[in-house]
């Protein structure tokens, strides 16, 4: 065959295309099991942070989250647990279940039993900032009002500015924090330094020129914790 041909040229950028494409798709099979080990690592990382928890190496996240997180419930929109299977509220892709509509959407709860026997029901929660998805999760005590710790992340904020989100300074701010006021669900509003939020509720200061990402942060724990009312009243009672 001419090699200066177009059929030629054609024949070999089709062949060079087909063995690229089986080369990258063995490497990404080879590595998946071990960026999914990662994936989950990391977010059982984030789990304890909320928890004020951190394990003493990478290799010991997996045990260390068992040893606190004691059970994965999914409940319902009157807060009754509907199934508690292991790792059922672990595996929710909140990504794809904040798309869903509010009587479709799971509502995963990780009830966690800490060193000294306390209780705390960790909650996942699934926003916008400015430039994509952020995320998070709050540990609320087992009076089912007040938040123990809190821990947020996100995909692409500006660094020094909305990515501060994962700074501990800003996490601090929602601890003992209520999310109700006199009986009514409020959650913990994030405000512009100096201003006080219209409902009553409990606040915290916004994170100083990240005014979308403060505000993403502040409708993410509304929207995703208001459905856990009937839930949290239960605890209270």
């Amino acid at each position: 065959m001419n090699k200066n041909s177009n059929t030629y040229q054609i024949l070999y950028a089709a062949i060079m295309v087909l063995l690229v494409g089986v080369v990258l798709a063995f490497v990404y099979m080879a590595l998946k099991p071990k960026q999914d080990v990662n994936i989950a690592n990391d977010k059982r990382s984030q789990i304890l942070n909320a928890l004020h928890i951190s394990a003493p190496n990478e290799a010991e996240i997996p045990a260390t989250y068992d040893k606190y997180v004691t059970r994965d419930l999914l409940i319902d929109q009157n807060g009754n647990i509907t199934d508690s299977t292991k790792n059922v509220a672990f595996n929710v892709d909140m990504s794809k279940n904040i798309k869903l509509s509010k009587d479709q959407q799971q509502l995963p709860v990780l009830e966690c039993t800490l060193d000294d026997g306390s209780k705390k029901y960790v909650i996942p929660i699934y926003g916008a900032g400015l430039w994509g998805p952020i995320w998070g999760f709050v540990a609320v005590n087992d009076d089912g009002k007040t938040i123990y710790g809190a821990n947020f992340s996100h995909a692409s904020e500006t660094p020094g500015l909305g990515a501060r989100i994962t700074e501990k300074e800003f996490q601090k701010q929602f601890e003992n924090k209520s999310l109700f006021q006199d009986e009514k669900f409020t959650s913990v509003s994030v405000m512009k330094k100096g201003q006080k939020p219209t409902n009553g509720s409990d606040y915290v200061d916004a994170i100083s020129g990240a005014t979308i990402t403060s505000r993403g942060v502040s409708t993410m724990m509304e929207s995703c914790m208001a459905a856990y009312e009937p839930f949290f009243k239960k605890l209270k009672q």
